[in-house]
């Protein structure tokens, strides 16, 4: 996946905003306010770190090559993804999927509620 299929996938997340909270170079993706995906573009090789379940970024990392711990990053649930890498495109979104849901159930249950557009009983 190209940076510019990577950005546009990230922005077709529900309630997906791009900000550059550190500086103009660094996209931070974020959904109800939380960061989900943060993309380097000031750099020769293409990366996009992504929030995981702790057992499945480990699992993750000894899967694919072309995924370690995230650079500054909290490393137990961030992994950095090289987008030159051994993981196809569908696999990709599917860990992208996985870092909004990972974002979004450490919300309240409310705001859950709101995201997933659940009625309120």
């Amino acid at each position: 996946m190209d940076i510019e299929a990577l950005y546009d996938y990230c922005l077709s997340v529900k309630g997906a905003e791009a900000t550059t909270p550190f500086d103009e170079v660094t996209i931070v993706m974020k959904v109800m306010g939380k960061m989900f995906a943060l993309i380097p573009t000031d750099v020769d090789r293409f990366s996009i770190s992504l929030k995981c379940d702790p057992e499945k970024a480990l699992q993750l990392r000894e899967a694919y090559s072309c995924v370690e711990s995230a650079y500054h990053m909290n490393k137990t649930y961030w992994n950095r993804i090289w987008l030159d890498g051994d993981m196809d495109d569908d696999e990709l979104k599917r860990w992208i999927n996985h870092s909004v849901e990972q974002v979004i159930r450490k919300l309240p249950k409310k705001k859950q509620e709101e995201y997933y557009g659940k009625a309120e009983q």
